[in-house]
């Protein structure tokens, strides 16, 4: 077999695979790091074996068993240091030789939830928490997740090694919470899948308006945790948010990469599939909950542009409702200038802009590219175009994405081009 074929298949199987390994091997050593460790030892292995051996008729067991004979070799290793500390004086038990259970599905299925909520830990911060679960759930390597969010590749390897020490300085447990602290933990996993999905949909920095491998990979993530809590309403709201939102991939961005705005999109080429998936798990989040949060209400709102066949034909009055429940559950400025564009679609412009005037002096939209953006379209629409140019010049000054500065200036010189 040529090694070019042979690393494919390994890449392959890899990005299948590993969690579930590095989800058991957790559970056999309860040390992160030491699983993951063990895992990559695994990949090695067949990175050198498969090119002569070829690839194995059940790949997943082979990674597995391999992983499994690196897991007891290190904990006899372990146990013989033991008993050299013991024969030294310290009085340390001896312990029987390691015999590591075999694993069945349901044991898979226990790891995986165990290690999601270990990876999207509260006690980790964001950035930590998305690249560990990019790492050990999704299997990409230090390299893809340095290209996904343009930052180098030691400042994503720094990320990883220190969430993994503060795991293990802070011993979190490797559990499911349970009880009163299970809603907290799960809106930290739910977070995490949200961000790197955001990140995909709406690059913050770069050449690219999208990067679909993260809107994917945060799909799997999020079809995988509804799969491990099916009871849970908010995880499938967020699971149908994303499906309703990657509905759209395709018509957000010309032949050439340019950006193209909700209102502009040719909705022939929204994927359907994925709206009926969507729309299937936001019944399946209603029938779960009397009382929406704010995935659900989101996936609510993205709904309505999916079940509009043209932008003329969006439920406008229903959205804003939509929003001000979003508000009261979710309050933040954030929310405010979105409501504000929908206000302004379904009441006029005027309306709309009288929200955004207020939101003017929120600190936490002080350098935040929508705020004028959004401002300048309600401007423009109302006539005043050379505010609104303004406007768009300073959202172009304020975005870190090399398209969006592109389409917002291009927005500016319309609005030049419109004065009476």
């Amino acid at each position: 077999m040529q090694a070019t074929q042979a690393r494919r298949a390994v890449e392959a199987v890899w990005r299948i695979e590993s969690a579930r390994i590095v989800a058991t091997l957790v559970r056999w050593t309860r040390d992160v790091g030491l699983a993951e460790e063990l895992a990559q030892d695994a990949l090695v292995a067949a990175l050198e074996q498969w090119p002569e051996s070829g690839i194995p008729a059940n790949p997943g067991a082979w990674l597995q068993a391999v992983a499994k004979r690196r897991a007891v070799d290190e904990l006899r290793r372990r146990q013989r240091l033991e008993r050299k500390v013991d024969e030294l004086g310290r009085q340390l038990p001896t312990h029987a030789e390691p015999d590591l259970p075999d694993v069945d599905a349901a044991d898979i299925t226990d790891d995986l939830l165990r290690l999601v909520f270990t990876a999207c830990h509260p006690v980790l911060p964001a950035q930590a928490r998305v690249a560990l679960t990019l790492r050990l759930l999704g299997g990409l390597t230090t390299a893809e997740i340095a290209r996904a969010f343009l930052v180098s590749e030691a400042t994503v390897a720094q990320r990883i090694v220190r969430a993994k020490k503060t795991l293990a300085r802070k011993r979190v447990p490797l559990e499911v919470p349970g009880g009163h602290d299970l809603e907290p933990r799960l809106s930290s996993v739910l977070e995490v899948v949200y961000l790197i999905f955001n990140e995909g949909y709406a690059a913050t920095a770069g050449a690219d308006w999208m990067r679909p491998d993260l809107c994917a990979e945060a799909l799997r993530l999020g079809r995988m945790i509804a799969e491990l809590v099916p009871g849970e309403a908010e995880v499938h709201g967020l699971v149908a948010l994303l499906e309703l939102q990657a509905s759209r991939t395709r018509a957000r961005t010309t032949s050439d990469g340019q950006p193209v705005l909700l209102l502009d999109q040719d909705r022939a080429r929204w994927d359907r599939l994925l709206i009926r998936r969507g729309l299937a798990a936001l019944d399946r989040a209603l029938a779960l909950t009397s009382a929406p949060g704010p995935y659900v209400l989101q996936a609510a709102i993205a709904a309505c542009h999916a079940r509009a066949t043209t932008a003329a034909d969006t439920d406008w009055a229903r959205i804003a409702a939509l929003y001000g429940a979003l508000a009261v559950v979710r309050p933040s400025p954030v929310v405010e200038l979105n409501r504000a564009v929908v206000v302004g679609m379904a009441d006029g412009p005027a309306a709309g802009l009288e929200l955004v005037e207020r939101l003017a002096g929120e600190p936490a939209l002080a350098s935040y590219h929508l705020l004028p953006s959004v401002r300048g379209d309600l401007l423009a629409k109302l006539g005043r175009h050379d505010e609104a140019r303004d406007q768009f010049l300073l959202a172009a000054r304020l975005t870190r994405n090399e398209r969006e500065r592109e389409l917002l200036e291009n927005r500016a010189a319309t609005s030049r081009s419109e004065r009476p």
